[in-house]
């Protein structure tokens, strides 16, 4: 690795940030987030870093079964800021989520599932449903923000293999877990069940300080929205199926 280091300052969830890396791809990666404020702190990714982002891969292979890969220095590194960020971003009330959230009439919704269950397909069936209504967020990682009384969602720049992202923002209408199924069917999640969801899909740190943190912000989440199971075809008419139960189950609550 040489010396020279590329350097940006970047705004993210509304928090500006200085990025410096060695890989000039990683600097370019943030193009659409690049920011003029003074930076509230510095994310730099060490040798070390990477050494641990490559090992971490190498573990999940081993866990899933699947051969280990050569991973590229620029992945790597790109790894290793997201995991850096997501660790000082905890400090600000911002939690880093593997999901796929997009916005519909100003509100968002995100779906969520193991690797491989379909996020992506149920939000492009929004997207095929609904047309401009829908905008993407993020199709991977995209950021909760928790204020005294909304959480909001944001995009990131990493957006999954379909690269479906924009720097946007809109406040959480619901979160909804996936499962297949061979009928579409839809009930809400109690607060149990909506902790475990975001135990399973946020990032998690290992700083003690810092899991204490995401622990509070993934209980003040769950108090603050609506969780949904949703077993699914994905068949086009899903898309408004789900989109018809949740403003019909809000309706009847806002009656009662």
């Amino acid at each position: 690795m040489n010396g020279q280091k590329f350097r940006c300052t970047i705004e993210i969830a509304g928090i500006p940030a200085e990025i410096c890396c060695f890989r000039k791809e990683n600097r370019d990666f943030f193009k659409d987030y690049l920011s003029d404020r003074a930076p509230l702190f510095t994310v730099e990714p060490s040798t070390d870093d990477l050494e641990r982002m490559r090992q971490t891969m190498d573990r999940l292979a081993d866990y899933e079964g699947r051969p280990r890969a050569q991973h590229s220095p620029v992945l790597l590194e790109s790894n290793a800021i997201h995991e850096l960020l997501a660790e000082k971003l905890a400090g600000y009330n911002i939690l880093m989520l593997h999901g796929s959230a997009l916005s519909m009439d100003g509100e968002a919704y995100i779906f969520t599932a193991p690797s491989g269950t379909g996020k992506s397909t149920h939000a492009r069936l929004w997207r095929e449903t609904f047309g401009n209504r829908v905008i993407m967020i993020n199709d991977d990682k995209p950021l909760l923000k928790i204020t005294d009384s909304c959480v909001f969602v944001y995009g990131t720049p990493w957006d999954g293999k379909h690269h479906l992202s924009c720097n946007c923002c809109a406040p959480l209408k619901a979160i909804v877990r996936l499962s297949r199924s061979t009928v579409n069917h839809i009930e809400p999640m109690d607060k149990a069940g909506g902790f475990l969801t975001l135990m399973e899909q946020v990032y998690l740190s290992k700083d003690p300080v810092n899991k204490t943190r995401i622990l509070t912000m993934i209980n003040i989440i769950v108090h603050l929205s609506d969780f949904y199971h949703l077993g699914c075809t994905m068949a086009p008419e899903t898309a408004m199926y789900v989109w018809n139960y949740i403003h019909e189950e809000n309706r009847n609550v806002r009656e009662e």
